[in-house]
């Protein structure tokens, strides 16, 4: 079974030691992904604009595995403040409101003080 290692460019993948995606097999699971915006590695104040661009992180991973949004069956979502939670979900309505994977939200404290969101998925990829 071939394991492929996708990676989006952050810093910390090397810093820390991680891949933003693997794929093994018919899965890709996408390891926790923030909101910095991939080009200014700028992190926005607004959580939703953090979690759009989590979101278009993720959903370059995936298509570099040759998976796409559709096949995500599990999705986590950790957040910083509960608060949040209502500022969120118009961005990830807008992804996985017709998909509709297995979910769940935690609040948790992130690593970084300007961090509000992080998403993490897993994908199955869909047999024809």
């Amino acid at each position: 079974m071939t394991r492929k290692l996708i990676s989006s460019g952050s810093p910390f993948e090397t810093q820390v030691g991680y891949s933003r995606a693997v794929v093994q097999g018919d899965w890709c699971f996408v390891a926790g992904t923030t909101g910095y915006d991939p080009e200014t590695r700028v992190m926005p104040d607004a959580v939703a604009e953090q979690a759009g661009n989590a979101l278009g992180v993720i959903g370059k991973a995936l298509e570099e595995g040759g998976f796409s949004f559709a096949d995500v069956v599990r999705a986590t979502y950790y957040i910083s403040d509960a608060a949040y939670w209502d500022e969120i979900g118009s961005a990830l309505g807008a992804v996985f409101g017709d998909i509709r994977p297995a979910a769940t939200c935690i609040v948790c404290g992130l690593v970084k003080p300007e961090m509000k969101i992080e998403i993490e998925v897993t994908a199955l990829r869909q047999v024809a």
